[in-house]
């Protein structure tokens, strides 16, 4: 069972929430007037969303000023609230009649430097120093994967482009996921289950009982059996006389294994391939009977690799997909948290 909370037989269940506008406690100033409080918790780079709807037919609730900062705690009476994190006011809207006010915030302020395009070059640097130095310009903290953070990146440009939409690519061709959340830049390994520090996310386990309406759906991923992606050594003037083809065989040898740059066979051809990576290539992650092709030219092997193979894993994760909606929510369930799902008849 998913809830954690313990309800009597007949027992009066009433949701809380405590909201501070500034570091000010403005919940009484709300409650008597609140209609609605929606927090929407996203995964990726999509900014989490507080929509707080409020009666106003007197005409007497006071504006907040857009960039104000709201800090909201969820949960249910009796109970201890949890902290949902801090949103940033960027929209305000009024409707009648009859009056209403709505009040929507987002944990990440896309009025400000998130969201100015830039122009930089990053040279012979690592995913971990790029993100660390986007957080610091932001007045972010970076949190970033132990798996990830040394990542090589060789040569990457930042052409014209945002830092939240430069951090998207950066997290597609790396398997990532990044989002901002509690003043932290989150780049953390897409699907793994685990907090940046590597920490496993403990499971919850679902029942039907938990929810009144559920969704599961399979869907046929046979369309796309593989992935392929290239890359060119631009920097390097000689010309290449043969073309590389890397495909992987699923009944010789598993993908990750082919992956790791260290997992070649020692032989004549292993030991002469230490002078120099080929400057032109193709990697192929799965079968080649009907593959997705990225359009993306890669600088290096290493990175042509990832990309596949993290655009492949991003494949697989939409098989099947699971919704419900509880009974009684749980303030502390969050994005990439694993979920064991029972009590559901096979599709």
């Amino acid at each position: 069972m998913i809830s954690g909370i313990n309800v009597q037989a007949g027992e009066r269940v009433a949701p809380a929430f405590m909201l501070t506008l500034d570091g000010d406690d403005i919940t009484q100033n709300f409650s008597d007037r609140l209609i609605g409080l929606t927090m929407t918790d996203n995964r990726g780079f999509e900014a989490d969303q507080l929509d707080i709807e409020l009666d106003d037919t007197d005409g007497l609730v006071e504006l907040p000023p857009r960039g104000a900062k709201l800090t909201l705690w969820l949960g249910w009476q009796d109970s201890a609230l949890l902290n949902k994190g801090s949103f940033t006011v960027d929209e305000i809207e009024h409707r009648g009649a009859p009056d209403t006010l709505t009040i929507r915030g987002r944990s990440a302020d896309f009025r400000g430097t998130l969201n100015s395009r830039r122009e930089q070059s990053w040279h012979d640097t690592t995913l971990g120093v790029i993100v660390e130095t986007i957080a610091a310009r932001n007045k972010l903290t970076a949190s970033v994967a132990d798996t990830l953070k040394a990542i090589r990146v060789p040569h990457i440009d930042q052409t014209q482009e945002s830092d939240s939409a430069f951090l998207a690519r950066l997290a597609e061709r790396n398997g990532a996921s990044v989002s901002v959340k509690y003043g932290k830049l989150l780049f953390l390994k897409a699907g793994s289950a685990v907090t940046a520090s590597g920490k496993p996310i403990p499971q919850m386990t679902v029942e039907r009982s938990d929810g009144d309406r559920h969704q599961f759906a399979i869907a046929d991923r046979e369309a796309y059996t593989g992935v392929t992606a290239k890359w060119l050594h631009t920097k390097d003037p000689k010309p290449q006389k043969q073309k590389v083809k890397l495909k992987r065989k699923p009944k010789v040898q598993h993908l990750r294994a082919l992956q790791h740059p260290k997992a070649t066979k020692t032989t004549a051809k292993a030991k002469a391939k230490k002078e120099q990576e080929a400057r032109e290539g193709e990697y192929m992650a799965r079968n080649s009977d009907n593959v997705l092709e990225l359009t993306t030219i890669y600088t290096t092997k290493a990175q042509a690799m990832r990309a596949a193979q993290a655009k492949w894993d991003k494949l697989q994760r939409g098989v099947a997909e699971f919704s419900i909606s509880l009974a009684i929510g749980r303030a502390d369930l969050f994005p990439e948290t694993p979920v064991a799902v029972k009590a559901l008849s096979a599709l």
